[in-house]
């Protein structure tokens, strides 16, 4: 059951979250709020309060915290302004 919701929050209440997110520079406390809402479903998706079993957890299920997740996005989108900005001047 577990895994079912996790696919669903990674799949459709994620990208809503962060949609967006990749074009703003963001504060090292805006990032952190944002892995926060990630760490308080784990804990409540487990019921524990350890932040070491939610990593744990996190890790298993390779569900990335948010500031990674937007750093991985954020260079996608940098990349892809790269190229076109390189084909436009070709």
């Amino acid at each position: 059951m577990e895994e079912v919701i996790l696919h669903l929050i990674s799949t459709k209440c994620i990208p809503i979250l962060l949609y967006g997110l990749e074009s703003f520079s963001l504060c090292q406390y805006q990032l952190k709020s944002l892995d926060f809402v990630i760490d308080r479903f784990f804990m409540k998706l487990f019921k524990t309060s350890d932040i070491h079993v939610v990593a744990d957890c996190q890790e298993l299920f390779g569900f990335d915290i948010h500031s990674v997740q937007l750093a991985r996005r954020r260079k996608k989108l940098f990349d892809k302004f790269e190229r076109y900005h390189d084909s436009q001047l070709s």
